[in-house]
Order: structure tokens, then sequence, then C-alpha cells
């Protein structure tokens, strides 16, 4: 069994290939479980690599999509989307609400509704490139089409 024959991969490929057929997940040889890493085995700059990083907001849940060379600032989430409380989820809430492992966490196909933001400065990427299901699994996607696949609102939300 290779990793993208396991579940939470084949969650990710359904939803793609159902909002654009011509989108595929790939096989990493290399892990892409840290931005540096997918970088590095996709050999592209680490900002064209979505983080998608799951934060207890007030009293929920929401993933906040941040480029790879960018770090959230819970100042920036507190002010610009009038979270008053804002936390990191810990690796069982990840993945009680995404259905994913830390460092395969998608974009998409959430066990659980929850609300997504995105970082205003992946635009800057004529391609981004987001986790699918599993550390060495990966979707390329434009910008446009990752806000309209998850449903996003764009903020500026980086330090």
């Amino acid at each position: 069994m290779t990793p993208k024959d396991k579940e939470p991969v084949k969650r990710v490929e359904k939803i793609i290939k159902e909002f654009d057929e011509n989108l595929n997940v790939s096989l990493l040889k290399t892990s892409a479980r840290t931005a540096s890493e997918a970088a590095t085995s996709l050999n592209c700059d680490v900002g064209a690599i979505v983080k998608s990083l799951l934060f207890r907001t007030d009293n929920k849940y929401t993933l906040f999509l941040v480029a790879g060379d960018k770090k959230a600032s819970l100042k920036k989430i507190k002010k610009n989307i009038k979270f008053f409380d804002v936390s990191m989820a810990s690796a069982e809430e990840v993945k009680n609400i995404t259905g994913y492992t830390i460092g395969g966490v998608s974009p998409v196909g959430h066990i659980k509704n929850i609300d997504i933001y995105i970082d205003k400065s992946l635009e800057r990427f004529d391609f981004l490139f987001a986790a699918a299901g599993h550390p060495n699994c990966i979707f390329k996607i434009t910008f446009l089409d990752l806000k309209k696949i998850t449903k996003g609102v764009i903020e500026d939300i980086i330090e």
C-alpha cells in the first residue's frame, strides 16, 4: 500500500477531481512534512507551499492557509478577523477536526465543517502546493482555484 492508497489522500483526491479533473495528487519521494522539506522536494520557493494551520478561535476551530515562508500572526488574526481567544490546536484536535495528521493537513476534505482564511501573500505565486492528506502527498493549484475550492476568505494574517 502506498500513501496514495490511504483514505485521507483518497478523500483529497476525490474533492480536487470533482472541482477540476486536471488536478492531481502527487506522491513525493521525499517528505513534505514541513514547508521547507516540501519546497526542497518540489524545487520551488518555500513561499509557494501552503501551510494549513488549525487554530481554536473563540468557541470554534478555524483553518488558516499561510505561505510557507511566513508566520501566522495571532495579533492580526485577532485584530483583522475580530477573534478574541486564539490559540493553536493540539495534534489530537487537528486529527479530530480535519481528519488529517499534522504534516499532511490539506486545505480541503475536512471531516468537520470549518471556516477557512487564506493569507493574501499566497497571491504572489502562479502555482501553490498544498498537502493532500499525507506528508508525502501534495497537489498543485492556483491561488484563485484555492480560494474557490476552499471557499476561503482572503485576509492579511501574517507577521
